[in-house]
């Protein structure tokens, strides 16, 4: 479940590319949506009037915002081109910004280890692991949040790209106004609504976040209890195993096939080591279940680190729909515990290529009745694998990620 969203991946039009005519309508339009749909869906969600006169109170649409599509007007953002799949995953793993995670989530491991304890005990998710997510999405609190949520969501869910997607997100931060878990001037998000440290979008904080300093108020702003056990919780209720960790880097042989990556192909841990797969350094994998199930992981194909990992790898892209989002929270978790030192395989300098390249190259595998999982010109691990098989196919080396020319070759 992707819910968090990225806000330098954006190219945004200057505000002077609305007219001011276009505007004055569009927002007469948004408050009569407001005084009829919103109030209407709201109040049937339980929302008081009250709670509505509060929160629109002086509400204006927030024309910086990207993703917009005004009545009439150009869409206020160009296609992003520039994810990590599109520059190679090295500056993902930026170890100068790493450093800066571990050594403040050391800290905060000790400064919250009675929390952490407690929290672990409730939930069976691994401290390492929920102050990882508290770095990646907050900076352990101190990023700061500049939109009203509800200015944000409401925007959106009238006049962005994407309404199917943001309006039921704006009617659930309606409930929680009414639930006063947040004052209104405290109520920020991001420019996507995600709420808080966690960075949660509404429906997940109506459903997962807990009040575990027990104060009567769900609060993902400022109390670190609560921004601790809602991480967990939220961790807890999308399949988190207890006592089982997410994975770890290995060594793969050119026998092992990358078209061997994924969910769908698991394989007991001692079928991995009797086909070859070693630590990175070459030594026998021991110390370790040999029946636990593990899936490999190759985000870069053969140009980059290998790594086989659990159920619970899969679990972390349910807070992100990323693979080196979850890799980079699993790799995060094990240098704070002082587990691991920075990957031994190194990612060769891939990426460069369009997005609008890689969906082409998707939409003529799709016609051939390939699962690339989406056509959406990302390079994931199906698009991955079908990459590898046509290589295969046609008598080539299987490297399981693309270039320019590789993506215009693929028919």
């Amino acid at each position: 479940m992707r819910f968090f969203l990225s806000l330098a991946l954006l190219v945004l039009l200057p505000l002077a590319a609305f007219g001011a005519q276009p505007r004055a309508e569009t927002e007469a339009a948004f408050q009569r949506w407001l005084a009829t749909t919103v109030r209407t869906d709201a109040a049937a969600k339980g929302v008081s009037q009250t709670t509505m006169d509060r929160a629109f109170a002086g509400l204006k649409l927030d024309w910086t915002l990207p993703e917009l599509a005004p009545p009439g007007q150009p869409r206020t953002r160009e296609e992003p081109q520039r994810q990590a799949e599109f520059r190679g995953p090295a500056p993902y793993f930026e170890e100068g910004k790493m450093r800066a995670l571990v050594q403040g989530g050391r800290t905060r491991f000790t400064t919250w280890s009675r929390t952490l304890a407690e929290v672990e005990t409730r939930y069976g998710v691994p401290p390492s692991i929920i102050v990882a997510i508290w770095g990646r999405e907050s900076g352990y609190g101190a990023a700061r949040l500049r939109y009203s949520a509800i200015q944000a969501l409401a925007t959106e869910a009238f006049m962005g790209t994407r309404k199917d997607h943001f309006y039921p997100q704006f009617i659930d931060a309606l409930v929680i106004l009414e639930g006063d878990h947040v004052p209104l001037s405290e109520f920020k998000s991001s420019w996507a609504g995600a709420l808080g440290q966690p960075q949660f979008l509404p429906s997940v904080y109506l459903s997962t976040a807990v009040d575990f300093d027990r104060t009567g108020r769900r609060d993902i702003w400022k109390s670190v209890p609560d921004v601790l056990g809602s991480i967990a919780n939220y961790l807890k209720q999308n399949g988190w195993q207890a006592g089982t960790g997410w994975g770890f880097e290995v060594q793969v042989p050119a026998t092992v096939s990358c078209t061997l990556e994924g969910p769908d192909q698991g394989k007991p841990l001692s079928a991995w080591i009797e086909m070859g797969v070693r630590n990175p350094d070459g030594t026998p994998i021991k110390a370790r279940s040999q029946k636990q199930v593990m899936h490999l992981l190759m985000p870069a194909g053969r140009f980059g680190p290998a790594f086989l990992v659990t159920d619970n790898f899969y679990v972390l892209k349910t807070y992100n729909e990323s693979d080196l989002y979850a890799l980079f929270i699993g790799h995060l978790a094990d240098r704070i515990r002082g587990n691991a030192a920075p990957f031994s395989g190194r990612w060769a300098d891939v990426g460069g290529f369009d997005r609008g390249d890689v969906r082409a190259m998707q939409q003529r595998l799709e016609a051939r009745g390939v699962d690339v999982g989406s056509a959406d010109g990302l390079v994931g691990y199906k698009t991955r694998i079908a990459v590898g098989s046509w290589q295969e196919e046609n008598g080539r080396a299987a490297t399981c990620f693309p270039d320019t020319a590789l993506l215009r070759a693929i028919r």
